[in-house]
């Protein structure tokens, strides 16, 4: 008897989540098992679909390519898989043959509160990263069916296994004596255009790696973004991660500190224990400025300040450094916020996360 599992990847930044449960699934040899990626053409740009398609050649993806989402609904339709796994709400999902499970495992960490909505709950299993969230989704739509299970796209490094593009420091050009500061800045409102040009001249005795958020590269309204990406590349104590370094776990797994804005970064990092330093300074639109501050209120995820103690603030960018200096020397400083907040957010660190979403696609009967 075949089984057909399908994952549905309208973006790259998607596969992080879900390449640890297909790799579960191809670990446990299951007779009539048939795997597909749903991968699209038409949703990010030319430069963005062949960066998809090398990662799936890179990853030896079994794929089926469409172009648009009604493009994809129409595979659906016709190939009727027994599962179809999503990274967000889907609008299509009342369109869908009648023998189709479905089923959400959230594409990021679901601390926002956009996460929790009514069209991300109406799935046959909808995947949990924590007890908070499965708190406040029985809340919002109590006919849901929510099993907790974790955050999968963290699985790789709780199990000490390879994760996707693993790296060096020596392959990226970076000194292995020096402690690596990881930056991962949001795309809006964000830090980066605040940061010094001289960044890394003025941070010479760490290793930098900044990893742009997809919007970076890909919009063109971020254009002043890619400027200072570029003038930071040049030094050697710094490494810009392209379009195609999709995956932030490689750098999770090399950097001793992670700097970011509010995003769910922040979170992810934190699980492994390791420091966290928040920038308060952000660069805002005249739109989201003056009178029109409220804008900016209404666009912070609330959810997310409440658990601002995660990490060490930097309220300008010219407090940084020894802010930097700090927790690095005192790493153990936020420690107790840190696995508190992460296992409230994120759930189990055991690596086995993939390993409960794929019982609960086994086991499941309508």
């Amino acid at each position: 008897m075949t089984m057909r599992i399908y994952f549905d990847v309208p973006h790259l930044y998607y596969l992080p989540q879900f390449l640890p449960i297909y790799q579960e699934l191809r670990r446990r040899d299951i007779p009539g098992l048939d795997v597909r990626f749903v991968l699209y053409t038409q949703i990010d740009g030319a430069e963005m679909t062949q960066i998809l398609k090398d990662a799936a050649a890179a990853e030896r993806l079994p794929a089926h390519w469409a172009g648009t989402l009604e493009d994809g609904l129409a595979l659906y339709k016709t190939q009727q898989p027994d599962w179809i796994i999503f990274g967000k709400g889907y609008k299509y999902l009342d369109d869908l043959h009648a023998a189709c499970n479905t089923a959400m495992v959230n594409h990021g960490a679901g601390i926002k509160s956009s996460h929790q909505n009514i069209d991300a709950c109406r799935f046959n299993i909808r995947f949990t990263e924590g007890p908070y969230q499965l708190q406040q989704l029985k809340k919002s739509y109590p006919p849901g069916n929510f099993i907790d299970v974790g955050f999968s796209k963290l699985d790789p490094l709780f199990r000490n296994e390879p994760v996707v593009g693993t790296l060096t420091l020596n392959a990226l050009g970076l000194d292995p004596a020096k402690k690596t500061l990881l930056y991962a800045p949001t795309f809006y409102p964000s830090s980066i255009e605040l940061f010094a040009d001289a960044w890394p001249q003025q941070f010479a005795a760490y290793n930098l790696i900044v990893k742009p958020h997809f919007f970076t590269h890909s919009k063109q309204r971020y254009h002043a973004q890619r400027r200072k990406l570029a003038r930071w590349k040049t030094a050697a104590n710094v490494h810009v991660a392209a379009a195609a370094e999709y995956s932030l776990l490689p750098f999770f797994a090399l950097a001793d500190l992670l700097i970011s804005d509010a995003s769910t970064a922040l979170f992810e990092f934190a699980a492994l224990n390791k420091p966290v330093v928040w920038c308060d300074f952000l660069k805002l639109r005249w739109t989201y400025r003056g009178l029109f501050a409220f804008r900016h209120t209404r666009r912070m995820d609330q959810d997310i300040l409440v658990y601002a103690d995660i990490a060490a603030h930097a309220p300008a960018y010219d407090q940084l450094l020894p802010i930097v200096e700090r927790q690095l020397a005192h790493p153990q400083e936020h420690e107790k916020q840190r696995l508190a907040y992460a296992q409230l957010l994120l759930g189990r660190f055991d690596g086995r996360v993939s390993e409960r979403i794929v019982d609960s696609l086994l086991a499941y009967q309508r």
